[in-house]
This record gives C-alpha cells, structure tokens and sequence, in this order.
C-alpha cells in the first residue's frame, strides 16, 4: 500500500524547487514527475494541474509566512525590536529555505490576488498592521502605512534577490542588523 501524504509532500518539495529555479512556466509536469520519480498521471491524482500546484504552494508558504508576521506585530515590544524581528523571519526563511523564499518571490505576481483580504494570510497586511499600530501609538511619524510596508518589505526584498544572482555572499540572517536599521531609518 501506497503512503500518498509521503508522494503529495514530495510533489510539493520538488515543485518547490523546480519552481524556485526555473520558475512555473519553465517547469513541465513531467519535470516535475521525473524529480519525484512517479509517473505524470501521479502527479493528478494529487493535483488538478501545475497552476493548482503552484497556488497551493504558494498560499500555504505565504500564510505560514504571514501568521509568523502577525505574532510578532501582536508583541507588546517596541515598534524597533519587531521590525528586527520581522527582518530575522524573512532572512531566516532564505537562509534556510531559499526555495520557499525564493518562490514567495516570484510567484507573488501570479497568487497574491487569491490572498484573502485582512492580515490573517497576507504577509503585506500583517506588516502594514505593524506600521498602523506604531503611527496610532505615535512610535513612528505618520505616514501611509501601505508605503512604509512597500519600503520595508522592498529593504529586505532586494538583497535577497542580489543574493539569489550572486552579488551578494554569505547568509542574508548576518545582513538582518543592517537591514533592520535600514527600515528604522526609513519609517521614523
């Protein structure tokens, strides 16, 4: 007897990771097949198709992702201390799991409208509501919430994405401190 949760978990793996470097177009279902090692037809009896693969893959990483964010938004730290610990998350997921990162990253384009709306799920909103909060508690100048989430995640975003293509080295989590003050700067 077959254990399908072992064969649907290592769709999902190897998806991830197919995705992560060749993106969704570029990833047939039968790479996909052929990195699991089960036949194409397998691959349905978990999945509708690689466009459901990938939305599952995606929805799921990304509200993981996002409760992790609202945890610490709910925090009675000061506004400083969490948007350190929100650096650390992000920099902890590409450092050890820079598929999963790596696939939140580009495949936001083609999943964020099936986010639901509110902060529960949306990585977005959890870190606008972290922002909210500082403004109302007179923490951080006021500014448009969304924008200063725009520029925080954008903070973050992009030495990852140098570190994707090289031109950056080493762990992203031994940038996190720079990073972190980055934002500050920006949103005081």
């Amino acid at each position: 007897m077959r254990d399908g949760s072992k064969t649907r978990a290592k769709i999902e793996s190897e998806a991830l990771r197919l995705f992560a470097e060749k993106g969704v177009a570029g990833t047939s279902v039968r790479d996909i097949a052929a990195a699991v090692g089960v036949a194409e037809a397998a691959l349905y009896r978990h999945f509708p198709s690689k466009d459901a693969l990938s939305r599952s893959l995606f929805l799921e990483g990304y509200a993981r992702l996002a409760a992790d964010v609202v945890a610490v938004g709910e925090t009675q730290q000061p506004i400083e201390t969490k948007i350190g610990q929100v650096v650390d998350l992000f920099c902890r997921l590409f450092d050890d799991n820079r598929s999963l990162f790596s696939f939140l990253l580009l495949a936001q384009h083609a999943h964020l409208a099936d986010v639901p709306e509110g902060r529960e799920g949306n990585v977005v909103e959890a870190v606008k509501n972290i922002f909210t909060r500082a403004i109302e508690h007179g923490d951080i100048r006021k500014e448009d919430p969304d924008l200063l989430a725009a520029l925080a995640l954008g903070i973050v975003a992009q030495p990852a994405i140098f570190t994707i293509y090289g031109r950056l080295s080493g762990p992203l989590i031994a940038r996190a401190p720079d990073l972190t003050r980055a934002i500050w700067a920006a949103v005081r």
